[in-house]
C-alpha cells in the first residue's frame, strides 16, 4: 500500500503525464492484486462437464481442467497478448496513470494462472516496447518499478509452479537491479515446463529481424554458411523466440479496442489468428480469454491451403 500511495503522489505532483484527479480517497480498494499460489494449477473445485487433460505444475500426472466451451485438441499452444489500456483504465475512472498499471498487474496474473490451467504452453506478454522510452521519464520509470516488484514477489511462486521465464528485447538498457533480477528469474526457472512465461521487455519486432539477419550475414562472411543455405527456417533460428518449443504464436490477443501489431513478433505472427478485444487491459479476465480461445477454436486455420 505504501509503494502504491508513493506512486500517487508522484503521478499527482506531474501534470505532464495525467490531470489530477478530483477526489481520490482510498483509490486501491479495489485493486486486488493476489498472488499466483503455486498450487493453484491443480486445487481447483470440481465443475461439471469440465474437459480434463494430464498435466502437471512438476511434470507428473495432474488433471488440468478445461472449460466445457474449448475443445483440448483445438487450443493454442502458444498465445501472445498485448496489453493496452492500462491508461485508459485509470483516466476513466479519475486515478493517476500508475495505478492503471498496478490494476494491470492483476490481469497478468490472471492470464498467467488461466494459461497454466488450461494447458497453454507459451504465453508471451508486450511489457515494454523499445518505442516506450520515448514516454515521460517519470513513466518509464515507474514501470520499471512496478516490473521488478511484480517479478521479486512472483518469483518463488513461479518456481514452485512450474513456470518457466524468458525475457526477449534488449535488457542491457534496463536498470542494473532489474538486470540482475531477469538473470536470477531465468536461471531459477530454466528447468520448468508447465508454462513458458515469455515477457519482451524493451523489444522491437523490426529490430529482432534485423539483428537475426546481422547475424546470418556474419556466419556468411565467416565462411561458415554459404547463401544458398538461408532459408526461413535458419532465420527463425537466430531470432529471439529461438528459446521456444513453439516460437510462433497461434493466437494473438490485442485489447483496448486498438487494431494494429505495434511492432510485435512481426516475424513470428505471420498465420497467427487475431483477437481484439474491446477491453482494458486491466478488465481482462477470464471470460473475455474465455471469448477470445472460443473464438480462435471456431476459425478454420489453412495456412495457403484450400478451404475444405
Amino acid at each position: 500500500m505504501a509503494f502504491s500511495l508513493q506512486l500517487q503522489q508522484v503521478f499527482l505532483s506531474n501534470t505532464r503525464f495525467c490531470s489530477q484527479p478530483k477526489s481520490i480517497t482510498n483509490p486501491l480498494i479495489s485493486l486486488k492484486l493476489p498472488s499466483i499460489h503455486p498450487l493453484a494449477f491443480a486445487q481447483k473445485a470440481a465443475v461439471s462437464n469440465i474437459d480434463t487433460g494430464v498435466a502437471a505444475i512438476d511434470g507428473s500426472a495432474e488433471e488440468v481442467l478445461l472449460p466445457p466451451q474449448l475443445r483440448r485438441e483445438l487450443m493454442p499452444k502458444h498465445v501472445a497478448v498485448i496489453m493496452d489500456g492500462n491508461r485508459r483504465w485509470a483516466k476513466m475512472r479519475g486515478l493517476p496513470a500508475a495505478l492503471g498499471y498496478e490494476a494491470g498487474i492483476r490481469a497478468v496474473r490472471n492470464i498467467i494462472e488461466l494459461c497454466g490451467n488450461w494447458g497453454i504452453r507459451v504465453l508471451t506478454l508486450f511489457a515494454f516496447s523499445s518505442d516506450n522510452w520515448l514516454r515521460p521519464k517519470v513513466e518509464v520509470d515507474i514501470l520499471m518499478s512496478l516490473f521488478e516488484r511484480a517479478l521479486n514477489d512472483e518469483l518463488e511462486n513461479f518456481a514452485r509452479a512450474g513456470i518457466r521465464i524468458s525475457i526477449i528485447g534488449d535488457s542491457s538498457k534496463l536498470p542494473k537491479s532489474l538486470q540482475d533480477l531477469i538473470a536470477k528469474a531465468v536461471k531459477t526457472t530454466k528447468e520448468n515446463s508447465r508454462l513458458h512465461l515469455v515477457v519482451a521487455v524493451n523489444y522491437s519486432g523490426q529490430h529482432d529481424v534485423v539483428q537475426a539477419c546481422q547475424t546470418i550475414a556474419q556466419k556468411v562472411k565467416d565462411g561458415i554458411i554459404e547463401t544458398k543455405d538461408i532459408n526461413s527456417f535458419l532465420i527463425e533460428q537466430e531470432l529471439q523466440t529461438n528459446c521456444l518449443d513453439f516460437p510462433c504464436p497461434d493466437l494473438l490477443i490485442r485489447t483496448s479496442g486498438e487494431l494494429r501489431l505495434s511492432n510485435f513478433l512481426l516475424w513470428q505472427l505471420a498465420y497467427a489468428e487475431l483477437f481484439f478485444s474491446h477491453s482494458h487491459w486491466p478488465d481482462f479476465g477470464e471470460a473475455e480469454f474465455l471469448e477470445a480461445l472460443c473464438s480462435f477454436q471456431r476459425r478454420q486455420r489453412r495456412y495457403g491451403r484450400q478451404s475444405s
